[in-house]
């Protein structure tokens, strides 16, 4: 029987390349990949990927921690994060909180995460100092995604979401809007990220510097969600003197800011202007204009900074702090010049 000391020995490599190369990891050269894969042809061998996760003591596999997997852009990341981590041979071990507090002490408890993955990704996962603690301890590791916490010595892959925010808002008050409202995040909600806290920075940044000063009844605040969306406007109109445009923190949140538009018997844009930021799969078919981020990218990079320690040589590069990637504006039809009164 052919082992994989054999496809070495022929190869003229060690056993770990034989290792990475078979399992087609981006740490082999091209030539010397195909050196082992002549060698495996010629010996007639198949690696064992439970044989050589078990041999180098690990499970093959890495945890991804998600608040709410339902959402655009948490699904939109764990797809990614698995396309990266199949590729490499490795497996996705996910943990949807879905909403709970008690599920994040649950799955970080460092019998959960040590004895079951080789390394972790956070996505927007707020912590608390004992979960800090926790997860300090693991020695594993980690990046996060998105905003949501910082964990010492975990690099990051986000956007910049004040950035973000100023972007969109700005381009409101470039068509000539003045009174913009703002549909934020929830923060009573335990699990919420930190996101809605940097887009609302974005937003009032964004306002004083075109000499506008930002009206509290015109911030409302709910689920990231479209009903969340659509229950923040029917609130905004609510309290009457409706704003000429609206920038909701999120994609799912403008849809719903539409709807209740629509309902209200308000035309958009000709009534009223509204931008998100996501560019969330819909968008197009909404005809919505918003703030793109890359959301796939932020998974397949992070992806790629916890395999970098499991499957690479040390010092390869991994980055110390946080990769920040670009958003752009897209404009579509949902964003127009205030109407005439």
């Amino acid at each position: 029987m052919t082992r994989i000391d054999d496809v070495a020995r022929l190869a003229g490599v060690s056993t770990a390349t034989v290792s990475r190369a078979l399992r087609g990891l981006p740490t082999v050269s091209a030539a010397t990949r195909r050196r082992v894969l002549a060698a495996a042809e010629q010996l007639d061998y198949t690696i064992s990927p439970s044989a050589s996760r078990l041999a180098g003591g690990r499970t093959g596999t890495v945890a991804v921690v998600v608040p709410r997997i339902t959402r655009w852009f948490f699904g939109t990341v764990v797809e990614a994060v698995e396309e990266v981590l199949h590729s490499a041979g490795y497996d996705l071990l996910l943990y949807n909180l879905g909403g709970q507090p008690q599920a994040r002490q649950r799955v970080l408890r460092t019998a959960n995460l040590h004895k079951r993955a080789d390394g972790v990704l956070l996505v927007a996962t707020p912590l608390r100092s004992a979960d800090l603690t926790v997860l300090t301890t693991l020695d594993l590791p980690g990046v996060i995604v998105s905003s949501g916490t910082v964990v010492p010595g975990w690099p990051s892959v986000r956007i910049d979401d004040v950035a973000a925010a100023r972007t969109a808002t700005s381009h409101l008050l470039d068509l000539g809007h003045r009174r913009i409202a703002h549909l934020s995040g929830d923060p009573e909600d335990e699990l919420a990220f930190t996101t809605h806290i940097d887009r609302r920075r974005g937003y009032q940044e964004a306002l004083r510097a075109a000499g506008v000063q930002p009206d509290p009844r015109l911030d409302v605040e709910s689920q990231f969600t479209i009903d969340g969306g659509n229950q923040a406007t029917v609130e905004l109109l609510r309290r009457g003197d409706p704003p000429t445009a609206i920038f909701a923190a999120c994609d799912e949140m403008a849809m719903g800011a539409i709807a209740a538009l629509r309902e209200a018997g308000l035309r958009v844009p000709q009534d009223v202007s509204v931008i998100g930021i996501d560019d969330h799969d819909l968008s197009v078919v909404l005809g919505l204009s918003t703030v793109a981020q890359p959301a796939a990218e932020q998974g397949q990079l992070a992806a790629r900074i916890v395999l970098d320690p499991l499957v690479g040589d040390a010092g390869t590069g991994r980055p110390a702090s946080s990769v920040i990637l670009p958003t752009r504006l897209v404009v579509r039809d949902s964003t127009a010049p205030p109407r005439a009164h």
